[in-house]
């Protein structure tokens, strides 16, 4: 092999490694991304299963919540693997704020009734570091509803949400 075949031989191998360097990296990133989303929507779920099993009792419609008395019933919450329940999992290991938590805040701010949009807009301003996706927005949203904690308006085609002020 001469000098020249083996510089250029070199030369590939390098090329190759720092392709495949700054391909491993840009996977990295989105997984980083998703992993991100998946722990967003862990809590979300985590919020739901407590949700149902705050809820379990409740056999008679007339005494859910207002907005509650309408929607479909849930089943029971799967139990995770050793007899907990998958929620016991989930606590303590997100150091972020909840995500109903930040709405909730959000909302505060505001007198009149905002758009689930809006409020994604206004959260992903002022926290750069969370991006959830609108369908987890909505999904906090409803279960700050169901919660007791937000109220739901709908206006023709669209669904606005206030804060519920304590004592209303």
């Amino acid at each position: 092999m001469t000098t020249q075949s083996a510089a250029t031989l070199r030369s590939r191998y390098v090329e190759q490694a720092a392709s495949d360097l700054e391909e491993n990296r840009r996977r990295q990133q989105e997984l980083a991304s998703k992993i991100e989303m998946l722990k967003q929507e862990e809590a979300l779920l985590a919020d739901i299963l407590n949700l149902t099993e705050r809820y379990e009792g409740f056999a008679d419609a007339s005494r859910l919540p207002e907005q509650l008395q309408d929607e479909p019933a849930v089943g029971r919450p799967k139990r995770a693997p050793g007899g907990g329940s998958a929620q016991a999992g989930a606590k303590g290991k997100s150091r972020l704020p909840l995500l109903g938590d930040l709405l909730t805040d959000l909302l505060g701010h505001h007198d009149e009734p905002r758009l689930a949009k809006e409020l994604r807009d206004e959260l992903m301003a002022k926290y750069p570091d969370r991006a959830p996706t609108p369908q987890v927005v909505r999904n906090t949203l409803e279960s700050l509803v169901a919660k007791g904690r937000i109220q739901r308006h709908k206006q023709q085609r669209s669904v606005m949400y206030t804060l519920l002020t304590p004592g209303a």
